[in-house]
């Protein structure tokens, strides 16, 4: 005879990871403007280079380049999307495959 003992999940523990996800998607909607505007600035130093624009706000150090701009919004907004499926991910108890054996099926093996 097996006997299985489930506790179930505490209100605390719940709560707890129903504001871990609110926050996460809260980060998430700020991340993207970020990301927006990150690749904004990348494009205008694309632009500036090839003389399209006017010159670049930043002129030297490693923000002048428009390779770090491009990083960080790609960065940000793969932070972004990883926070909203977190922040979207409804918690579902493991389901076992593994039913409840009778007495008829022990008594066949």
């Amino acid at each position: 005879m097996v006997v299985r003992i489930r506790f179930g999940k505490t209100a605390k523990s719940q709560a707890k990871r129903k504001k871990n996800r609110r926050m996460a998607l809260a980060a998430a909607g700020l991340l993207t403007p970020a990301a927006v505007l990150a690749s904004v600035l990348g494009l205008w130093r694309i632009a500036a280079d090839l003389t399209w624009a006017g010159s670049f706000a930043i002129p030297s150090g490693p923000f002048s380049h428009w390779q770090t701009w491009i990083g960080a919004a790609v960065s940000l907004e793969t932070c972004a999307r990883l926070l909203t499926r977190y922040g979207k991910r409804e918690d579902r108890a493991p389901e076992r495959a593994a039913a409840p054996r009778t007495r008829r099926a022990e008594a066949a093996h």
